[in-house]
């Protein structure tokens, strides 16, 4: 935490995440995304109140979320859920006709939003960096609208004029149904979409401009509203702190190597002593 600052980078992008969500909406969550089901149950803790979850790990929908949490999630998701469908149905039937609002994390995207989460380099078998896969996100970001991105690492690693892979589709001529992402959120700042185009629309407290763009692979457009983002209440991080994220596990996908497996390790421990 910066000495200026009286919050995190996990938490801003934490709170902002919860600000895009509606009341009474159904969102969905992927696997290992935890800033994601923080900024759910933040957004369910504050203005709404009427969400339905749609898991990956649960595959089926939910009324009753699952709290943070990581060697008992599966179970539960499991067993709070209304109804289990299995992963191929969720996303070839269930999700196209429900169209959640879901945020995912591309590991590289390009200016119009499509992302890739496969590979780093341009040989399939023998690539740079293999990624985590693509899921279910090739078959629902061509046609669902209320596509949501975030990159808890902004670098020009993950900021590039073109991709290695695509696996997410942004906005394209070649798309038949769906709108494109509409969002997304860094450790950085906020962007919309705005003529298929990605556009800065505010930096977060302790950042500036300048250092969005040396961190960005591509010439960004600057949205004529622009301006720093609004911080986090001091309820909004009593909640995260103290409610929906005591443990910290928030924290683990802006953190790689040692400290992640460090951070991993305590979490794990404390989380035996209060089962």
């Amino acid at each position: 935490m910066s000495a200026a600052l009286d919050f995190t980078p996990a938490e801003i992008m934490v709170v902002c995440m919860a600000r895009q969500v509606e009341d009474g909406e159904i969102v969905a969550q992927g696997i290992a995304t935890p800033l994601v089901a923080a900024a759910y149950l933040l957004a369910r803790h504050t203005h709404a109140p009427n969400l339905y979850f749609a898991s990956a790990i649960g595959q089926g929908i939910c009324k009753q979320p699952a709290p943070l949490g990581i060697s008992n999630i599966e179970s539960f998701w499991l067993d709070h859920a209304l109804t289990n469908v299995g992963f191929a149905r969720a996303a070839a039937d269930v999700l196209p006709n429900l169209r959640p609002k879901e945020f995912f994390r591309p590991g590289q995207i390009d200016m119009h939003g499509n992302f890739n989460n496969i590979a780093f380099g341009s040989d399939y078998a023998q690539p740079r960096l293999r990624l985590p896969g693509s899921g279910g996100i090739p078959d629902v970001t061509t046609f669902i609208s209320d596509i949501y991105l975030y990159i808890p690492r902004h670098s020009r690693v993950s900021f590039v004029p073109k991709l290695d892979f695509l696996s997410g589709m942004g906005h394209s001529s070649a798309r038949t149904m769906g709108d494109g992402p509409q969002y997304l959120v860094t450790d950085l700042g906020q962007f919309d979409f705005k003529k298929g185009r990605m556009h800065l629309t505010s930096f977060h407290p302790g950042t500036s401009i300048e250092r969005i763009q040396a961190k960005t692979k591509f010439e960004l457009v600057i949205a004529n509203e622009v301006h720093e983002t609004h911080p986090p209440s001091p309820e909004e991080l009593r909640l995260i702190r103290e409610i929906i994220d005591p443990l910290g596990i928030r924290n683990l996908e802006l953190l790689s190597g040692a400290a992640r497996r460090k951070q991993l390790r305590d979490i794990l421990v404390a989380e035996r002593a209060i089962m």
